[in-house]
């Protein structure tokens, strides 16, 4: 073997070393951080129909099997992934904004799916900057981190792509999905009867949330709470304004059917002012086309003829 597969070999060795001695240093009782909870656990009766405080949620399945595979790194992996891209809660509400039905526990596989695949690309890259260009393991090493890192963040980041792809498709669906409104109001049906029939009839991300909204208020929630839970659960700002027009409206007794029109004439001037304001921040590219492009045949064209005539008097 090599000199530089020599050193890649022993560091990679001392890396695996180093960490199953900060695994087994972790578990150690005395070094061991212990919470609330685990503190309070052993003075709590173990019934359920006698528990002096709630107990906590069920974890999910995906979650459960990877911590009886992996053992604490999986604990620990999941640990530093929260620290990193946001807690549970926060999670659950982008997963909702992205329209995943997905738990926070599979998103977090997924991420680790993702950080073994920087992991192992980064890897590949060390071992070629360490073995072919003579690098420091060092370095290696850095590009090892770098790799996993990115993997992690890479799968953040696409979600966060979701979420604003889905709110520009309901923001292109909102001021037809509230003209339907006005026209099924006008016509004498109930708010719900409204939103019911647009999502019977209609097809995209905004009638499936009015499906949604429609089957809370059918399992007994309140127009109002359903209406905010819809625009919590929605990337769109405008949505949720909506949401708590309609609410107040059917509260104050307002004519629902000039308050939805007024919402989709607002709609509209909102996606008129994005388009200016695209169209604005998009005006330097615009140009790039036509300065490395469309001038320098302009240029070539009008210098050619030139060139000919001065080429045919030498």
């Amino acid at each position: 073997m090599s000199a530089p597969g020599t050193v890649v070999a022993g560091a990679l060795l001392g890396l695996v070393l180093g960490t199953g001695l900060a695994l087994i240093a972790g578990r150690l009782p005395w070094l061991r951080q212990r919470d609330l909870a685990a503190r309070i656990d052993p003075y709590l009766r173990r019934s359920s129909a006698s528990a002096l405080l709630d107990s906590a949620g069920p974890r999910g399945r995906s979650r459960v099997v990877l911590e009886a595979l992996l053992g604490p790194v999986a604990v620990r992996a999941i640990g530093v992934l929260e620290r990193l891209t946001g807690g549970a809660d926060q999670l659950e509400r982008r997963l909702r904004m992205a329209g995943r039905r997905s738990s926070a526990d599979s998103f977090r596989i997924e991420q680790v799916v993702f950080g073994a695949a920087g992991l192992v690309l980064g890897l590949a890259a060390g071992l070629a900057a360490v073995g072919i260009r003579g690098a420091s393991p060092l370095v290696g090493l850095v590009i090892v981190v770098l790799g996993t890192v990115s993997g992690i963040l890479l799968r953040d980041y696409l979600l966060g792509v979701e979420i604003k792809r889905r709110a520009a498709r309901m923001a292109r669906e909102f001021p037809t999905v509230a003209d339907l409104l006005a026209l099924a109001v006008a016509a004498g049906e109930s708010p719900i009867a409204a939103m019911e029939r647009v999502a019977r009839s209609s097809s995209g991300a905004l009638p499936d949330e009015f499906a949604a909204t429609v089957a809370e208020i059918r399992a007994g929630s309140s127009v109002s709470q359903a209406l905010a839970a819809m625009g919590s659960r929605t990337p769109l700002e405008s949505l949720a304004r909506f949401g708590e027009g309609v609410s107040i409206a059917i509260e104050r007794g307002t004519p629902l059917a000039e308050v939805l029109r007024a919402q989709a004439q607002d709609a509209r001037e909102a996606s008129k002012r994005q388009l200016m304001e695209t169209a604005g921040q998009r005006e330097v590219l615009m140009l790039i086309p036509v300065v490395f492009f469309v001038l320098p045949l302009v240029i070539v064209f009008a210098i050619f003829p030139g060139l000919a005539v001065l080429e045919i008097s030498l």
